[in-house]
C-alpha cells in the first residue's frame, strides 16, 4: 500500500546521491507531496563523475555491472536496449562482461536512465515532480513557517518543508586560471585543450591523479595495441618534452581490481542502530574500534582465509596496517605495481578473491556507521594507521589503467616522487609550481614544474565553508567532533599545539572533525547536539569526517536508505484513518 504525505521535499543537487533518494521512495511506497529537484548542471543522475564535468571517453570507474547496487531496471537489461556503440571495447555484438569495469560516460548515462524511471515512477503514484536544471541555489533558510526557503540564481523562491543536500562533488579554485600552468583539480578534463609539452608535477597518486594522467597522455601522445597483448605508448611530434611526476607521501601507486566472489557490499554487515546502542551502554559510551575492526575484518577473514588470519590474529589495528604497509615499502613503487597487477590477473583468472583485502574494503565500507560513536582517540588512531592502508587497497584500480600507466613508465614518461608531509607546492612566479620537499635520502630540494595538478582528490568543506548562510546564521549546523574518552589525553594533545583538540564549555575535550554534525541518519545537528528538523546531509565534502570512507555508490545507497527510513518515521508511528480500518480489519 502506497501512502501519499503532505510533506515538501526539496533535493539540493541532482546527481547520483539525488538517484538514491528517489530509489528508496519508490522501494519504501512513501511518497511526499512534493519533490523539487535543483541541479547546477544540465543533466539528472551523472553528477561530477559520470559526465562532461568529471570524465571524457577515455575514463572509467572502478566498478563492474556486478557490483552496481540494485535498480528497479538493472545494467545488463539497459545496455542491450541501448548499446554504446561509441565504445566497441565494452560493448560488441550485443555482448558485455557484466564484469568488467564500466566507461564512466556510459554509466552516466545510465543513471541519468535512471533517474527518470525513477521520476516517472514517483509521478505515477501521485507526486508532483518540479525539475530544475541548470538552476544554482545560492541560498537556504529556515522561515517563521517552519519551512525552508530556497532562494535561486533565477531569483524564485522556493518554499519546501525538507531539505537533502546531494550537492556532490567539490574542486574550488586556488590559484588556477590566476597562475599559467597551475590547476587545482583534473576536472573537468575538457579544460586540457592543448598539448601541454613540458614537465607536469602531479599532487597525489589516486584515482584522482589516474584521471590527469590518462588525460595528458593522450593530449601528448598515442597507445598503440600490438599482436602480443603488449601496449606501448608513443608520442605526438611536438610533446618531446612531455613527463609526469607523481608526488606522493605514501609512495604507492594504487592496488589493482581482484575477483571477488561476495556482494559488492551488504547493508547486513553494519552493526545496527540497537547494536551501536547496546554496545554503547556498555562500554562508555563509545563504539571501540578495535571491537569494529574483529567484527568488520578479523572474523570474517577467519571464515574466508583461515591461514592468513592466524599470521594477524593477534596484532592490532596499528600493527596491522604497518606490517601491510611495510611489506609494500620494500620494494620499488613500480616493481609493486607490476606484482600487485601479476597477483590481481592470477586472482581473476582463477576467480580466486585475495582474502585480505576484500574484507579490508568490506571494514571499510562497514565501519562508516559506526565511526560517528567513535571517541576521538579511536578517531586519531584510524586516522595515522589504517585510513593510509585503507586507501591504497580500496581504490580498485581497473586492469585497463594500469596497462596505460605502466606503458608510460616502459617509456621513461612517468615516475613517483615520496615526499614528508611537510612538503608544500607554490605557485612558480611565471608558470606552474615550485615542489618542496625533502627527499627519502634527507635532501632538501625545490623543483620547478612548468605544470601542476593537484590531485590528492576530494577534500573536505568544514563550517566555516559552508556555502548557504542562511542556514549558517540561523544555528542550524555544528563544526562535527567526537568526544574524547580520556581528558588527560586530550590536554596533552592540546598543550603539543594539536589545533583540531579544544576545551568545551563543561571541562570536557572534543576532537574538531572535518566536514559537519549529523547524525545516524544523516540530519543535520546545531552546535547543541539538537537534531534540526527536516534538514539532511549527503554530499560527500560535507560529512567526510563522521564516514572515513564515504565515497562511491555504495555509500550512498546506503546513506539514501537511512535518510528515506527517517523522512516518513512520524508518519508511520501514526497510520491515517484508512490505514487503522485496513489494519483493524
Amino acid at each position: 500500500m502506497q501512502h501519499i504525505y503532505s510533506q515538501s521535499i526539496a533535493l539540493i543537487g541532482g546527481g547520483p546521491a539525488a538517484l538514491m533518494i528517489l530509489k528508496h521512495i519508490v522501494e519504501n511506497k512513501q511518497y511526499p507531496n512534493t519533490i523539487t529537484i535543483f541541479e547546477k548542471n544540465d543533466r539528472l543522475g551523472v553528477g561530477m563523475p559520470y559526465g562532461k564535468n568529471g570524465s571524457n571517453k577515455e575514463h572509467v570507474a572502478n566498478i563492474s555491472a556486478s557490483e552496481l547496487p540494485d535498480f528497479e531496471i538493472n545494467f545488463e537489461d539497459y545496455i542491450t536496449k541501448h548499446p554504446p556503440h561509441e565504445f566497441p571495447d565494452f560493448y560488441s555484438n550485443g555482448v558485455f562482461n557484466v564484469n568488467q569495469v564500466i566507461p564512466r560516460l556510459v554509466l552516466g548515462n545510465y543513471l541519468e536512465f535512471l533517474f527518470h524511471w525513477y521520476i516517472k515512477t514517483v509521478q505515477k503514484e501521485g507526486c508532483t515532480v518540479v525539475i530544475k536544471t541548470n538552476c544554482t541555489v545560492d541560498d537556504i533558510a529556515f522561515n517563521n513557517d517552519n519551512q525552508y526557503t530556497i532562494s535561486t540564481n533565477s531569483e524564485d523562491l522556493f518554499y519546501v518543508d525538507i531539505v537533502i543536500l546531494c550537492t556532490g562533488h567539490s574542486w574550488p579554485k586556488k590559484y588556477e586560471e590566476q597562475v599559467k600552468g597551475w590547476f587545482d583539480s583534473p576536472y573537468p578534463p575538457s579544460k586540457f585543450t592543448a598539448e601541454l609539452n613540458g614537465h607536469v608535477a602531479i599532487r597525489g597518486t589516486s584515482l584522482t591523479a589516474v584521471d590527469a594522467v590518462k588525460t595528458l597522455a593522450r593530449l601528448n601522445g598515442t597507445y598503440v595495441s600490438h599482436e602480443d597483448g603488449k601496449l606501448t605508448y608513443e608520442l605526438h611530434e611536438g610533446s618531446e618534452n612531455f613527463k609526469i611526476t607523481l608526488f606522493s607521501t605514501g609512495g604507492f601507486l594504487p592496488a589493482l581490481r581482484f575477483h571477488s566472489d561476495g556482494e559488492a557490499y551488504s547493508s547486513s554487515w553494519l552493526m545496527s542502530m540497537k547494536d551501536i546502542y547496546d554496545y554503547k551502554s556498555c562500554h562508555g559510551g563509545f563504539v571501540d574500534l578495535d571491537y569494529v575492526f574483529d567484527l568488520n575484518f578479523k572474523q570474517p577473514l577467519k571464515e574466508k582465509d583461515p591461514d592468513f588470519y592466524e599470521k594477524i590474529k593477534n596484532l592490532n589495528i596499528e600493527d596491522f596496517a604497518e606490517h601491510m604497509l611495510e611489506l609494500r615499502k620494500e620494494v620499488d613503487s613500480f616493481d609493486l605495481f607490476k606484482a600487485e597487477y601479476r597477483e590481481a590477473e592470477k586472482s581473476i583468472d582463477r576467480q580466486q578473491p585475495i582474502s585480505w583485502k576484500e574484507m579490508l574494503a568490506d571494514f571499510s565500507y562497514a565501519m562508516n556507521y559506526p565511526a560517528k560513536h567513535f571517541s576521538a582517540e579511536d578517531m586519531l588512531r584510524l586516522r595515522k594507521s589504517m585510513m593510509p592502508l585503507i586507501s591504497v587497497i580500496i581504490a580498485s584500480l581497473p586492469q585497463s589503467s594500469y596497462r596505460e600507466i605502466i606503458s608510460l613508465y616502459e617509456a621513461g614518461l612517468i615516475d613517483l616522487i615520496q615526499v614528508d608531509k611537510d612538503s608544500k607546492v607554490v605557485p612558480h612566479e611565471e608558470s606552474g609550481a615550485v615542489y618542496h620537499y625533502t627527499s627519502e635520502n634527507q635532501q632538501i630540494l625545490e623543483k620547478h614544474y612548468s605544470i601542476f595538478i593537484d590531485a590528492i582528490g576530494q577534500q573536505p568543506i568544514n563550517y566555516e565553508d559552508f556555502p548557504f548562510e542562511g542556514i549558517k546564521k540561523d544555528n542550524l549546523l555544528s563544526q562535527a567532533y567526537l568526544s574524547f574518552k580520556d581528558n588527560e589525553n586530550a590536554a596533552a594533545l592540546l598543550s603539543e599545539g594539536n589545533r583540531q583538540v579544544y576545551k568545551g564549555y563543561n571541562d570536557n575535550y572534543y576532537l574538531r572533525i572535518p566536514g559537519l554534525e549529523i547524525n545516524d541518519y544523516f540530519q543535520a545537528m546545531n552546535s547543541y547536539g539538537e537534531i534540526i528538523s527536516g534538514l539532511y546531509i549527503m554530499a560527500v565534502p560535507l560529512i567526510g569526517g563522521l564516514n572515513p570512507d564515504y565515497s562511491g555508490l555504495d555509500f550512498c545507497d546506503t546513506a539514501a536508505e537511512r535518510i528515506v527510513s527517517s523522512l516518513f518515521a512520524d508518519q508511520l508511528e501514526k497510520p491515517d484513518a484508512e490505514e487503522q480500518d485496513e489494519i483493524a480489519s
